[in-house]
């Protein structure tokens, strides 16, 4: 055999070989992503349960025995709420980030190694914030360095998102970033003012603090706007201008209508962090109006809805979960012209933090997160029924009886409110087994493989 031909036959073999490793190393990346991810969401899936709604529950009952919110410590209410808004929501937040940008092919491998980082950082600063509220173990030491370390878990991910770059558009002569990726960016920039507000916050706390480690109840009030509406709700507005348009068959967003709820929702926020709420609550509707009429969630799909995986029930929860954001925003105005015990406060919040988001997360996230996390299928499109009704169920009671309650309307809506309370938990109990089980599942693949006929 002559040199040339033993050059020839060798070049084919070289390239087979490199094509190997490189598939070989995308296999192990999207491996590597998977299990970040799916231990972001299971880790939200914990605080949610325990350090969230288990304790939340326990709070309510204790309010709702003595009749009065003044029976319980603040410090374990705020420990409740931090752990819905940044250990359940915050941690999904950040892990469907890491994978979704990931995914995109623009971020490079060590995002992986860059996610446990993240997640070591974040979880520990979470946690920690939480335990400090419940004992007060060296609080003027803890209380800020949780939110040091949750700061420095989100860094983690916004240095590794960062060097995310949009694929160039055929025919376009420069990248151009789609409304979503615009409205996500923002929302990430509203997560970042909230950190530093809240390290500020805990900070100013431990130096000129009272006996223990509650944030004061004035200023503890205006920053859970920043937070609801400076980067949750923009988040969901963002994600849902990526996904709803598939998922229910949508017109095409107006961008318009999203950039201008986007700024509403900040301006009303700053507004509410400078100290005038009611100016604050009249910007809300318009922000949810605009929101609505942006992505258009009201209207008729122009295509039909992508129901594989998932109850048939899904576009309708996914509706209604803008209801429930226009109740909150409306609620807010009520609540700053005439709130005196914290009731109405308390109902629009949760119409807001359960109403919306909690429904969007059980709607859309158990269509999304099977997918991510390993390409697998929805346990039961049942159980997901099942926890969306009880949600909505134990939000409706909860939404109407607060305020009548803690303001001494309606003394027998004391008795209703921690059925309320029940009626959620069971709820939350039901979607998160229903993604345990789910995650417990071999890949869709995998099990259609097993169940092919010999």
């Amino acid at each position: 055999m002559s040199p040339t031909k033993v050059t020839a036959t060798a070049r084919p073999v070289a390239a087979a070989e490199v094509i190997s490793a490189e598939t070989l190393s995308i296999v192990a990346r999207e491996a590597g992503l998977q299990r970040v991810v799916t231990t972001f969401i299971a880790t939200g899936l914990l605080f949610m349960l325990l350090p969230g709604t288990f304790l939340g529950v326990w709070n309510l009952l204790s309010i709702s025995a003595q009749h009065t919110v003044t029976s319980l410590p603040p410090a374990w209410m705020q420990a409740h709420g931090h752990a819905q808004i940044f250990g359940w929501l915050g941690t999904f937040i950040l892990g469907i980030g890491f994978y979704s940008l990931s995914k995109m092919g623009s971020l490079p491998a060590f995002a992986v190694s860059r996610g446990w980082i993240s997640f070591a950082l974040w979880t520990t600063g979470v946690f920690l914030r939480w335990a400090v509220n419940i004992t007060e173990w060296n609080w003027r030491v803890a209380l800020p360095l949780s939110a040091g370390l949750e700061l420095a878990g989100f860094l983690v991910f916004l240095r590794t998102v960062s060097g995310h770059r949009v694929p160039p558009v055929e025919g376009a002569p420069h990248a151009v970033k789609e409304p979503w990726m615009v409205v996500v960016m923002a929302s990430t920039a509203g997560f970042l003012v909230t950190l530093l507000a809240n390290l500020g916050v805990t900070a100013m706390a431990a130096i000129r603090g009272g006996s223990g480690p509650a944030i004061p109840m004035v200023l503890d009030q205006r920053l859970l706007m920043l937070p609801a509406w400076g980067f949750l709700v923009p988040t969901v507005w963002g994600f849902n201008a990526r996904w709803l348009p598939i998922f229910l068959g949508l017109p095409a967003l107006r961008r318009r209508f999203i950039y201008a709820a986007v700024v509403l929702a900040w301006v009303a926020s700053a507004f509410m962090l400078s100290g005038f709420p009611l100016v604050a609550a009249l910007l809300l509707p318009a922000a949810a109006v605009s929101a609505i009429l942006a992505l258009r969630v009201w209207e008729s799909g122009i295509r039909p809805a992508k129901l594989n995986g998932v109850h048939a029930s899904f576009p309708l929860f996914v509706r209604g979960a803008y209801a429930w954001l226009l109740i909150a925003s409306v609620m807010s105005i009520l609540a700053a012209l005439g709130d005196r015990e914290g009731g109405v406060w308390g109902a629009s919040r949760h119409a807001l933090t359960v109403g919306f988001l909690a429904t969007m997360v059980f709607s859309v996230g158990q269509k999304i997160l099977p997918a991510f996390c390993g390409a697998r299928v929805l346990f039961s499109s049942g159980a997901m029924l099942t926890s969306l009704l009880l949600l909505t169920i134990g939000c409706a009671l909860r939404v109407i009886c607060e305020p009548l309650a803690y303001e001494g309307y309606a003394g027998w809506a004391w008795k209703v409110l921690p059925w309320s309370a029940v009626i959620e938990l069971t709820a939350v109990t039901v979607f998160a087994l229903n993604l345990g089980f789910t995650f417990a599942r071999p890949p869709a693949h995998l099990m259609r493989a097993q169940n092919a006929p010999a």
